[in-house]
């Protein structure tokens, strides 16, 4: 198990069988704050090392008066929230490691314990990786302490995101030698083996003979055939259809526009579009939701050979679009283009693609907020979602004006601008939106909802831990996308 086995007590913490105790506690600018009443001694010992109690400051404390057992506090700052909650207890899971068992108590009036419990499945994932010598490993299980325990559906819904997330860090984390198209596929079917989910996974050979020009053009450098994995979570009754496509690249060389090679570096991170798609739709049906998930996982390795696609090369696209390939680096957009068009034509009420595509987003927005694209309302509807769960994100416009850069002078479209960086993610988003489908025949027909999401910004963290968050894959946007998809079937927390 890669994150903490989840318990609730109403006991008082101190009566724990735990190995330790971490406290949540709110800002000690007051003197007459009640938060510490029954800890004795806890307050002047914060006081004596310079902790004051700010968002998620983390601090291990000596205050034998109140516990004999070893005992760290983390900061809630002067106005405590849900999400300051969860960063804050994440951070404190994340940092208090040795200890096999930890109980959590959130101090204060309000009942936090579904935040608290979900920063702690989050910032006690671990993977076990190769290292001879193990770090200090996190705590295995957690123990939430409160006045009343959250009810079952809450429980599971925090087990469910915590599940999702960790899968995701987990195929990001792999190594790509073990990791090519064909693995990635074996490793989907295995996620959702005992639920009611369909799988279907097509080869090389099927891809070519269906028309899926993207996905073959960009896959046939490699040794490693590319991949289509079509998962579908159908539940009788289900009140809309939300379609998925992940961006699956298993390593991003660039092609034959080959990155340099400190930018090579960290490129099997470029598959966890279409690994978020997978975890999204794996707690959706844990869950049972009623609401019909289909995923498109578009899945290849982009390396360079003498079967490569080469700058200048045309492609067709599933829908006949012909598009001139001017940067093989640029090769998230090929595969996304099929898997879009293949999503549309199941007419579902909402797509989502969801992809590392764009260095220009990190210009953009930094490494903190995704950045989110398309149909006005369905982004809004994302956008929503993500605030309800702490997730940063910014809608960035598709302007008109830079749709005739699209146009290629021997094909339907071109991949990219060479030598104009200007713009570069809306371009991006604009191309996909060629590959959405409409909602009824003819050219004037609305296109399906549609929202992009690009994480390439947000998907690694490659800094120093913050909250929950760890460095390294991040699991960015799944649980706004569970929220997102499950809109109306769980209550908002």
């Amino acid at each position: 198990m890669s994150f903490p086995d989840l318990q609730f007590s109403t006991a008082p913490i101190r009566e724990s069988d735990a190995d330790a105790i971490l406290l949540a506690v709110p800002a000690l600018d007051r003197d007459d704050s009640p938060a510490l009443a029954d800890w004795p001694g806890l307050r002047e010992a914060l006081l004596g090392v310079g902790f004051t109690g700010s968002p998620a400051s983390f601090q291990r404390i000596f205050a034998p008066e109140s516990t004999a057992l070893p005992l760290a506090v983390v900061g809630l700052g002067s106005d405590p929230s849900a999400s300051v909650v969860r960063e804050a207890v994440g951070t404190g899971i994340r940092s208090l490691t040795g200890f096999e068992t930890v109980a959590v108590a959130v101090l204060g009036d309000a009942d936090f314990s579904r935040p608290a419990a979900e920063g702690a499945t989050l910032g006690g994932y671990r993977f076990d990786g190769y290292k001879t010598e193990q770090p200090k490993p996190r705590a295995s299980r957690v123990v939430i302490h409160a006045g009343d325990a959250p009810d079952d559906a809450d429980v599971a819904a925090v087990r469910a995101e915590a599940a999702a997330v960790a899968l995701v860090k987990d195929l990001v984390t792999i190594p790509a030698e073990w990791l090519g198209p064909a693995d990635f596929a074996d490793r989907a079917r295995e996620a959702v083996d005992g639920l009611a989910v369909t799988v279907e996974i097509l080869d090389e050979e099927q891809l070519a003979a269906g028309g899926y020009g993207g996905i073959v053009g960009v896959g046939q450098g490699s040794d490693r055939p590319p991949r289509l994995v079509r998962l579908d979570y159908a539940p009788e009754g289900a009140a809309r259809h939300v379609a998925l496509v992940g961006k699956g690249i298993t390593f991003d060389t660039g092609g034959l526009s080959l990155k340099p090679a400190a930018g090579m570096v960290g490129m099997k991170y470029d598959m966890c579009g279409a690994a978020t798609a997978l975890a999204v739709l794996r707690a959706i049906a844990t869950l049972g939701l009623p609401v019909r998930v289909t995923a498109f996982l578009c899945v290849a390795d982009n390396m360079p050979s003498g079967r490569a696609t080469r700058p200048g090369d045309v492609l067709r696209m599933l829908d006949g679009t012909t598009v001139e390939v001017l940067n093989t680096d640029a090769e998230g957009r090929l595969v996304l283009a099929d898997g879009l068009v293949a999503a549309s034509r199941e007419q579902p009420d909402v797509i989502v693609d969801v992809a590392t595509l764009t260095g220009a987003i990190t210009i953009a927005l930094g490494t903190r907020h995704t950045g989110v694209m398309g149909d006005d309302t369905a982004v809004a509807d994302y956008l929503t979602a993500a605030s309800d769960v702490g997730e940063l994100a910014w809608q960035l416009p598709l302007p008109a004006h830079m749709v005739d850069e699209l146009d290629s002078p021997i094909a339907d479209l071109q991949n990219a601008k060479i030598g104009d960086p200007a713009g570069g993610s809306m371009f991006a988003g604009l191309f996909l939106r060629h590959f959405v489908g409409r909602t009824g025949d003819g050219a004037d027909a609305p296109r399906i909802p549609w929202v992009h999401l690009d994480i390439a910004g947000v998907g690694m963290n490659k800094g120093g831990g913050y909250g929950f968050t760890d460095k390294g894959a991040t699991g960015a946007t799944v649980r706004s996308l569970i929220r997102f998809v499950g809109a109306g079937q769980e209550e908002t927390r």
